[in-house]
């Protein structure tokens, strides 16, 4: 999973407005973005579950989990709060979150085999109480709704890597997201794909900029930045 980390900031704009740059920018295509390499990662990574008990990779490691566990336990989310996955992968996610006490947990992935995946990591947990479906969530059509937390930890970059139509599945996400959180509802995004100012201008329409979470920073040439940013927003009608 780390490879989604292979597209960068600051790709070439298709905007001739200024004003509609980060909105309208896109990424090179690539096959991360494709439901087919996803079928066979969580293929090769379920075989290897099964064989030796290894849950494969966690998207942007340990760190961006506890980051946003920190954050969730500093903002007082309630343990019984409706919380939602988007592209569970393994699952490994949701097995930290429920050790952490949350208790009404849904993953979903638009890969059967993520699910399958998942699920049988939950249960080697000894966890049997968490949700999880195979949902595309651009075209989750109301299977989904009324959930106080959403959290996506590189779904959105890997959609927007989609080599069909990347703009399209990018506008599908957002409303997708909010029609599935309740008002007031937060989202947690984690991306390396696209930077805070990229996030907030996507984000704009029907949700709130709650703060930026820290991330690991470097420096080059005199100059501070950071390759993931980690954002929450409130949901607002």
């Amino acid at each position: 999973m780390e490879d989604a980390a292979e597209s960068a900031h600051g790709s070439a704009n298709t905007s001739d407005s200024e004003d509609d740059r980060c909105s309208e920018e896109e990424l090179p295509s690539s096959k991360l973005g494709t439901k087919e390499y996803w079928d066979d990662t969580y293929e090769r990574e379920l075989e290897t579950f099964k064989d030796i008990g290894d849950v494969g990779e966690i998207w942007f490691g340990e760190e961006s989990m506890t980051r946003v566990l920190k954050w969730m336990e500093k903002a007082k989310i309630s343990e019984n709060a409706s919380i939602l996955d988007i592209g569970t992968g393994n699952g490994a996610f949701l097995v930290e979150l429920a050790k952490h006490g949350f208790t009404n947990l849904t993953g979903i992935d638009y890969s059967g085999t993520s699910v399958e995946l998942a699920r049988s990591v939950l249960l080697a947990e000894g966890l049997t109480n968490v949700t999880l479906k195979e949902v595309d969530f651009l075209n989750c059509h109301g299977e989904l709704k009324g959930f106080d937390v959403c959290i996506d930890k590189g779904t959105f970059d890997a959609i927007s890597l989609n080599p069909d139509n990347a703009k399209e599945s990018k506008s599908l996400y957002v409303k997708s997201l909010q029609s599935v959180l309740k008002d007031q509802g937060v989202f947690v995004i984690t991306s390396c794909n696209w930077t805070k100012e990229q996030l907030l201008e996507r984000f704009k329409e029907g949700f709130e900029f709650v703060q930026e979470l820290p991330t690991p920073t470097f420096t080059f040439g005199g100059q501070t930045g950071s390759s993931v940013a980690a954002l929450v927003f409130k949901r607002v009608l």
